[in-house]
């Protein structure tokens, strides 16, 4: 399989909510990090993903324009689904980069603005103050403390 066929396969297991696929493609060095989620490891990437989609009853998700250049590889992607922590509905629009060696994904960075998800997923406060690094700093310990329970 080549890089743009693995990324190809990761995003159609995501839309099928099959996190088993997705978790076999990381290797046992992964690591993985976005906005929320900070230096994850393969161990906690592959439960983040089964938390996200076990949990993420009405989760959608689109994605396109996959490249591939030499071991890198990525893809857009949009989320779409309803935060559990306040019940809005938030349309996240993110960029993957994936690192892959031997058929299997070592790095994997999702890049989208803290700022449009806090004001989307959080409401007043995301709007007031999603450019702070107090908050995002509060968001990420959540969801650290939600994998890590999880996880248990």
């Amino acid at each position: 399989m080549n890089n743009t066929e693995l990324v190809t396969k990761f995003y159609t297991a995501f839309q099928q909510k099959d996190y088993k696929t997705m978790q076999e493609l990381y290797a046992d060095q992964a690591v993985f990090n976005d906005a929320v989620f900070i230096d994850l490891s393969s161990k906690e990437v592959r439960a983040m993903w089964q938390m996200l989609l076990t949990r993420g009853k009405d989760l959608t998700l689109e994605f396109k324009d996959i490249w591939s250049e030499g071991n890198k590889a990525g893809a857009t992607w949009i989320a779409t689904y309803t935060f559990s922590g306040t019940g809005n509905k938030v349309t996240n629009h993110i960029k993957a980069v994936f690192e892959i060696e031997a058929g299997k994904i070592v790095k994997h960075t999702d890049s989208f603005s803290f700022y449009k998800w806090a004001r989307q997923a959080l409401g007043i406060p995301g709007l007031l103050l999603g450019w702070s690094s107090v908050l995002k700093n509060k968001v990420q310990r959540t969801a650290k403390e939600n994998l890590q329970g999880f996880m248990k």
